[in-house]
């Protein structure tokens, strides 16, 4: 079948949605081939967790056990990519700051500088030394120094407490070293933006959508097909699922015979 659309609600703070963002773009010509739009949108996971009802999984000690275990497994799917949770997770949590930017940045920049920022954001958050982007001075700092060809795979493994010397570390291809995503004076704008009622109102609104398309947690897509059917999906390891109901050829988990072995 193919087209359609995958509009990806998600929070910085959201592990799950970093993982499930860096899957999408490695993805994203396959599905810009399939005429599939992927559109993200920054919300508040505390504010979906409190509007659902649901609770951190690390708040059950069962799930926080487990949740280790997944977290590892999860993450060893992009190989090369670091990450590091946070040593207080719950203290950085509080991310309305970038998020309300990242809302600035997709109505008055191209959707490249918008997926360019939310990528490195990410990156800073879940990547040591763990950037506390709950500080205005901090996300003004990050998007400052933001490299403009800034992906996962240029990124230095070193870690460093200065962020302008691994921000000149991930910068991607040599003849573009040093080159920023956004001027100073678009960074003063983009804080500035911050504060105003209509990207208030923005994050706001995005969040209230995500809850009314029935969002517990984060990453939470809704997906319509060809057809115009729209369906919920949760979670980072449930694209083949959404795959299927695009009407998208795809590779789903399959079992091989041992090394060696005729098939059976």
């Amino acid at each position: 079948m193919g087209g359609g659309k995958i509009d990806v609600y998600m929070d910085i703070v959201s592990l799950y949605s970093y993982l499930a963002f860096l899957d999408l773009q490695r993805n994203g010509d396959l599905l810009k081939a399939h005429n599939v739009e992927v559109e993200f949108h920054p919300v508040l996971l505390g504010a979906i967790n409190v509007g659902s009802g649901n609770k951190p999984p690390w708040t059950l000690p069962a799930k926080a056990i487990y949740g280790a275990h997944d977290a590892r497994r999860s993450i060893a799917r992009f190989p090369g990519v670091v990450i590091q949770t946070p040593k207080d997770l719950m203290a950085v949590s509080k991310t309305i700051v970038p998020n309300r930017a990242l809302h600035f940045i997709k109505s008055h920049h191209s959707p490249s500088a918008f997926l360019t920022a939310l990528h490195y954001l990410m990156h800073l958050f879940w990547s040591p030394p763990n950037l506390n982007l709950t500080l205005p001075e901090n996300v003004a700092k990050a998007l400052l120094e933001c490299p403009a060809d800034f992906t996962s795979s240029s990124s230095s493994s070193s870690s460093s407490s200065s962020l302008s010397s691994t921000a000149a570390a991930r910068s991607g291809q040599e003849g573009e070293k040093g080159k920023k995503l956004f001027t100073k004076q678009q960074v003063e704008e983009i804080m500035k933006g911050v504060e105003t009622k209509v990207v208030k109102d923005a994050l706001k609104n995005a969040t209230q959508e995500a809850l009314d398309k029935g969002a517990f947690g984060n990453p939470w897509f809704w997906v319509t097909n060809g057809e115009g059917k729209g369906e919920p999906f949760f979670g980072s390891d449930r694209f083949h699922f959404i795959y299927k109901f695009l009407g998208l050829p795809f590779q789903d988990v399959t079992l091989s015979p041992p090394a060696g072995a005729s098939k059976l």
